[in-house]
């Protein structure tokens, strides 16, 4: 599979796109600065480019920028998306001092980027944090969501790759609500316990 990772350059996105270089996938990592990205890259040991070129030609596009920036970056790169399935990986927090909480809007990231993009769009690996998959596969399950039923087979694909545990389809892509919400729980854990929290499912064949 050729996976694109938009906002490659990043921590979370970095660190994926190691993983899934090191299972063996084409990755390429996209930024809004080209020599950034490849500079990036190359750490890695993947191609890096314009977002927009980065997008060309992959199998699947994961959209790894932080959350404020996700929609902005969907909306700029609708064209050149086209109808390349999208996972979108990003979470709307707010910072408190009662604890991080969930994002205002009732509506997921995903759920926005959908209106944005004809390509299908999937969520997920909320749970997974860039710390945990720096240092390898990361502990625990990683859930998926969506609507279309091939684009989340590829996203599934993707995160059986990048965990220890199981990659488990969480639904229709209105379970974006709830998966983004759960980053904020694993947030206020890793903040009380020191440590890097994962979500593991039981009672599942």
């Amino acid at each position: 599979m050729k996976v694109a990772v938009v906002g490659g350059t990043g921590d979370f996105g970095l660190a994926l796109a190691l993983r899934l270089a090191e299972a063996g996938e084409e990755v390429v990592i996209g930024s809004r600065d080209a020599e950034r990205a490849d500079w990036k890259g190359a750490e890695v040991g993947v191609r890096g480019a314009a977002n927009e070129d980065a997008v060309q030609g992959v199998d699947l596009i994961v959209l790894a920028v932080k959350a404020e920036a996700a929609l902005p970056t969907a909306e700029s790169l609708v064209e050149a998306i086209g109808e390349t399935p999208v996972l979108s990986v990003a979470s709307e927090l707010r910072f408190t001092k009662a604890g991080v909480l969930p994002g205002e809007n009732p509506r997921s990231i995903a759920e926005r980027t959908q209106e944005l993009l004809r390509a299908p769009v999937v969520a997920g690996l909320h749970s997974l944090a860039a710390a945990s998959l720096a240092n390898g596969r990361a502990d625990g399950d990683a859930l998926v969501c969506g609507d279309d039923a091939d684009a989340k087979a590829l996203a599934l694909a993707v995160a059986a790759l990048i965990v220890n545990g199981r990659a488990l389809d969480a639904g229709p892509l209105a379970s974006a609500r709830a998966l983004e919400g759960v980053t904020a729980v694993i947030v206020n854990l890793n903040k009380r316990y020191r440590g890097h929290a994962g979500v593991q499912i039981t009672g599942l064949p």
